[in-house]
């Protein structure tokens, strides 16, 4: 199923899940029925985002322990990463000699039509964020495909003057071009296929998915606009 890839400037770019990954049959695992049809397989079951998150957890304690950070959550498909992570580095500052000061602000953006990725980027929530001059900076993502939304983000919240700015992302696609946007926590990097749940939508559908699943050919027509 899995390695774990190394970055080029030698960063761990979290555990790789191979293009030939066929997934877990949907039969193994609870989901919601409305969506019977609508998936191929569970890629990553819940649980094992869970040990990951914990993980990053970890390595931003070693890395931003006792550094006051602003948690900047990318909506819509951030939030239930950017949750799960907050609260592991929540549970590790209480049981620690170490600990993370956090604020988190929200911020929403969109750049996908259906399954495609669009030139028309729209950034949400962030129209202000002066607040940040000086100040520690992670954001935290979902997925980061080609990089280019990344760049974007990073560019404008840059324009702020942040002391510094670190980036979590639970997923990395396998795409060309996207090395020079990598996060500086990966959950997994995936193939370049288009996945759904645990908050990832396909126009707004499965985000109450516990899994991350690919979605199936007949889902992406009956969920179309």
């Amino acid at each position: 199923m899995a390695d774990v890839a190394v970055q080029p400037d030698g960063r761990s770019g979290g555990i790789v899940i191979e293009d030939d990954w066929p997934g877990y049959s949907l039969d193994l695992f609870s989901y919601p029925a409305h969506y019977s049809g609508d998936l191929d397989c569970v890629f990553i079951p819940h649980g094992v985002i869970m040990d990951r998150t914990e993980r990053l957890a970890r390595n931003i304690m070693d890395d931003l322990g006792d550094h006051d950070i602003v948690v900047l959550c990318v909506l819509k498909g951030g939030y239930q990463f950017c949750a799960d992570l907050v609260d592991r580095i929540k549970a590790l500052s209480r049981n620690s000699n170490r600990s993370i000061p956090m604020r988190v602000h929200f911020i929403r953006l969109k750049s996908y039509l259906n399954d495609r990725s669009t030139e028309d980027l729209h950034i949400l929530g962030a129209e202000d964020l002066s607040f940040l001059a000086g100040k520690n900076v992670l954001i935290v993502e979902a997925i980061v495909g080609t990089g280019k939304t990344m760049k974007t983000l990073l560019k404008h919240v840059e324009a702020f003057r942040p002391k510094m700015i670190k980036v979590a992302g639970l997923l990395v696609k396998r795409v060309p071009h996207n090395w020079a946007c990598l996060p500086d926590y990966v959950g997994f990097e995936i193939p370049n296929r288009f996945v759904v749940g645990y908050a990832l939508d396909y126009n707004e559908y499965f985000r109450d998915l516990n899994h991350i699943c690919v979605i199936s050919e007949s889902g992406k027509i009956k969920y179309k606009i």
